[in-house]
């Protein structure tokens, strides 16, 4: 869905007639309008990011860090075949081991977890093989709007919001009953505004060897939305 509309339009008409400045001598801005135009645009989230973790539990934090890389090493030997850029691609997550305390605050055993994310624009080959990766389990899934996807949208809509703000410094100075403008100052500025398809967050189980084989996570992309508004002053000619 593609809208643009014109904003806040607000208005300063200083006439002809004023006297110079009492500083400087200059003459003070005359016939100066001030307004503001936007244009904004939705598009479909076009890049999934899945993170794959592996949790486990043991009293050695050396052999925890061993297993963990172990998971690791066998998950990127599995995703490797399949990496595409754009398509598929893998990188590190959060990694570490910490300490379990009783209530006495001894510490009774360690806790390691180890996180690949696996993302990319085939939503379908990310959540198929982030889900089935040896011994590790699905913990996270967000939708964004791909690098490239952003740069091409945010230039469709400054386009926009500049056509309109030009149509309305056009329109405003005809109504006054001038033939045209000269433009004395802008300013552009954007707001993203995401809207988050589903985003499952799972509980972990403490041991992933452990747990059962996944079922398929349904997924629906989100939306982004970008607006971008273009304000300024115009001298009427």
């Amino acid at each position: 869905m593609n809208k643009s509309h014109i904003v806040g339009v607000g208005l300063l008409l200083c006439l002809a007639g004023q006297r110079a400045s009492a500083q400087g001598g200059l003459p003070e801005a005359q016939q100066v309008l001030q307004l503001s135009a936007s244009a904004r645009q939705q598009v479909s989230q076009d890049w999934l990011s899945v993170v794959a973790r592996a949790q486990l539990d043991g009293s050695d934090p050396v052999a925890l860090q061993n297993q963990l890389k172990a998971t690791l090493d066998a998950a990127l030997a599995t995703l490797r075949p399949s990496l595409q850029p754009q398509q598929l691609e893998v990188r590190s997550g959060n990694f570490g081991i910490y300490p379990r305390h009783n209530n006495q605050g001894r510490v009774t055993g360690w806790q390691g977890q180890a996180d690949l994310v696996v993302e990319g624009r085939d939503f379908a080959l990310v959540s198929q093989l982030a889900g089935n990766l040896p011994r590790m389990t699905v913990a996270q899934a967000d939708f964004s709007l791909s690098r490239e996807g952003r740069q091409q949208l945010e230039a469709e809509v400054q386009s926009q919001a500049v056509q309109n703000f030009r149509q309305r410094a056009q329109a405003l100075a005809k109504d006054f009953g001038f033939a045209g403008y000269t433009l004395r100052q802008v300013n552009v500025s954007s707001v993203d505004r995401p809207e988050p398809g589903i985003q499952p967050r799972l509980m972990m189980a403490a041991d992933a060897t452990a747990a059962p084989a996944q079922a398929p996570i349904p997924l629906v992309a989100g939306k982004d939305e970008v607006r971008i508004t273009v304000s300024g002053s115009i001298q009427l000619r």
